[in-house]
């Protein structure tokens, strides 16, 4: 066989290849599509289990999450500037939102290094902006606020 003979046609080996080619393009758009849909989920499911922490009553663990430190009575200093106290005023029983008993999550947007989360709180009709860190993990009150349409 020289330089120049090509070998013979294989019409099941090019179906083959083709078949591959289309199922792999399929996948890297599912996946795109996925992660594009998903992006903000970790966050979402932070602020979801932190506003169900709040709802069962135990504010320390709540705000052990809000802090993103679980040993925060170690060192209590460190957080002088929200203290337990403060946010025992925001978040509990006199609250602006009084007891709060349910919320649900709105929207999520990924604004700089944080995702900005809106979400209800008792069922109002004002949202509250919450932003989690993406490397701390740490939750705040957001500066932004989202655009909610009906």
């Amino acid at each position: 066989m020289t330089l120049l003979d090509a070998p013979a046609y294989n019409a099941s080996r090019a179906r083959l290849i083709r078949n591959i080619g289309i199922g792999a393009a399929i996948a890297v758009v599912l996946l795109a599509i996925g992660t594009w849909w998903f992006w903000d989920w970790p966050e979402e499911h932070r602020i979801n289990n932190f506003m169900s922490t709040v709802e069962t009553g135990d504010l320390e663990k709540a705000y052990a999450m809000w802090n993103a430190d679980p040993g925060w009575k170690q060192h209590p200093d460190k957080y002088s500037a929200y203290d337990f106290g403060r946010f025992q005023k925001d978040w509990g029983a006199a609250s602006d939102y009084g007891v709060i008993k349910s919320h649900q999550v709105l929207m999520a947007k990924t604004v700089g290094n944080g995702v900005v989360i809106g979400l209800t709180v008792n069922g109002g009709k004002t949202p509250l902006f919450l932003r989690v860190q993406h490397k701390t993990h740490e939750i705040g009150f957001s500066p932004v606020e989202l655009y909610y349409g009906p």
